[in-house]
């Protein structure tokens, strides 16, 4: 999900922004945007194996991955489709373990300033959105707080519950829709439904 427009008047997806937030840390922080993340972020964080990949590496193990966002609309293989094209709108590759760390610390801004993340939690009300909505890089859901991603063959839904101390990683080799929905939607919410009844993860189906 992408963050809302700067005077809170719409929500419109696009990752555009992220891309010219990378280009600005990039001119402010006077270093490639990998180079900045592993200083600012991988690295305090601990996420030995969390990668901004420059090409098409891709760490071994790891499982193939499929779509249908294909010409044809046919599923196919997309394990070494090059994922640099998100760039900072979503290329970074990560594992279950790294993003179990990294769920309490981008809810909860452990590597921010106490103002900082208050900014983060102004959360803007979302069209058709079943919760409280979407902050600055993070959407809070019946008080799960965090964040999906999605690239052609891959999902992931990284989530933390302040009120349970509780943590949510999902990670698919699929990002094909069902009924309109990601399969990642579909997990969470039927995962949280059974495990946190009174705080079930939802977010809205493509139109």
């Amino acid at each position: 999900m992408p963050p809302p427009c700067s005077r809170s008047t719409q929500f419109q997806y696009s990752n555009t922004s992220y891309i010219l937030l990378g280009l600005l840390v990039e001119k402010l922080g006077r270093m490639p945007l990998a180079d900045f993340i592993h200083q600012r972020v991988t690295g305090p964080s601990r996420l030995d194996h969390t990668l901004f990949p420059q090409g098409a590496e891709f760490p071994k193990p790891h499982a193939h991955g499929y779509t249908n966002q294909t010409l044809s609309g046919a599923i196919a293989d997309t394990t070494h489709w090059n994922p640099s094209w998100g760039w900072a709108a979503g290329a970074m590759v990560s594992d279950l373990h790294d993003l179990k760390h990294w769920a309490k610390d981008v809810a909860t801004g452990t590597l921010l300033s106490p103002a900082t993340q208050a900014e983060r939690e102004k959360f803007v009300t979302v069209p058709d959105f079943d919760g409280d909505g979407y902050g600055l890089g993070l959407f809070n859901t019946h008080g799960w707080i965090g964040h999906n991603g999605s690239l052609p063959g891959y999902e992931s839904v990284t989530m933390y519950l302040p009120e349970q101390d509780a943590t949510m990683v999902i990670l698919l080799n699929t990002d094909v829709l069902h009924a309109g929905s990601e399969p990642s939607t579909l997990f969470a919410n039927a995962i949280t439904s059974i495990v946190t009844p009174d705080h079930v993860y939802q977010i809205p189906a493509e139109g």
